[in-house]
């Protein structure tokens, strides 16, 4: 089994769900749409999945050698922040990424704040019920769980899974992510308007049927979190649109006055 099973065939059994498209797998494990298919022809050659109306597993004692495979493998080599976005796709209970996260969906990748790749926490929101669960899960793979971030001193590595507890969710997609309702990110944004002024300006810009009343004149602030890292091109593109070149010449100019020699100016 394990010769079949590698690490792309592994991730591809634990994020399947009945009647899934090939695509679909493909999204969930950010993994290219021909790396999977040619897995998912060996997995059906072998006998561990089959394809009739979209993919299934066909044996859940398939699926559960696949979570040993993959966590086996986490103290070796500690997951990826890329791979740590996959990872609760194999947890059998729902989830809905929120806070931080929520935005970071929202904005398709847009916007990134108050974490980087040394201290990096990501938020979930799980139902009450599930928590345990979830808390074994992670812990499986070597993850460590929270309900609120933890300093990056206490922690053994960069990662951590900050769980929000919820009695419900109600959750949607957004580029194969599930993440909790755009409206409540909005009020999370606006409930932190400091981080989050900017990322409210390019929803309000990505989305047609919003109307946020955010003030473009706040371009400034917008400019200079694109200059510290925290937009991407494509985020400050959709923002500042042309005035991205107009500010840094502006700022150039005014960068240049400052540095001209002005000794001479006020003698007699």
């Amino acid at each position: 089994m394990y010769e079949v099973l590698d690490d792309t065939a592994a991730q591809i059994i634990l994020a399947v769900e009945s009647g899934d498209s090939i695509r679909r797998v493909a999204q969930q494990i950010q993994t290219p749409y021909e790396t999977v298919r040619q897995a998912v022809n060996r997995l059906e050659e072998a006998g561990y999945v089959e394809y009739n109306d979209g993919l299934s597993v066909v044996d859940e004692r398939i699926r559960n050698s696949a979570q040993e495979l993959v966590a086996a493998s986490a103290p070796v080599s500690p997951p990826s922040i890329d791979e740590a976005y996959v990872i609760p796709q194999y947890g059998e209970w729902p989830f809905a990424y929120s806070r931080i996260d929520a935005v970071y969906v929202w904005t398709q990748g847009g916007y990134q704040v108050a974490r980087d790749s040394g201290d990096y926490p990501l938020f979930l929101a799980v139902r009450e019920q599930d928590v345990d669960d979830w808390q074994a899960f992670f812990e499986s793979f070597d993850l460590p769980t929270a309900f609120e971030r933890q300093p990056r001193e206490e922690l053994s590595g960069p990662l951590q899974i900050v769980l929000d507890p919820q009695p419900t969710l109600d959750i949607e997609y957004v580029e194969g992510y599930s993440v909790i309702p755009r409206e409540d990110t909005i009020a999370y944004m606006r409930e932190h308007y400091t981080q989050f002024q900017s990322a409210l300006s390019m929803l309000n810009r990505m989305y047609e049927d919003l109307d946020l009343g955010v003030d473009y004149e706040e371009r400034i602030t917008i400019h200079q979190q694109y200059k510290n890292g925290e937009l991407s091109d494509d985020a400050a593109e959709i923002l500042l649109g042309d005035a991205i070149e107009e500010i840094d010449h502006e700022r150039e100019a005014f960068e240049e006055a400052t540095e001209l020699d002005n000794t001479d100016v006020f003698q007699e």
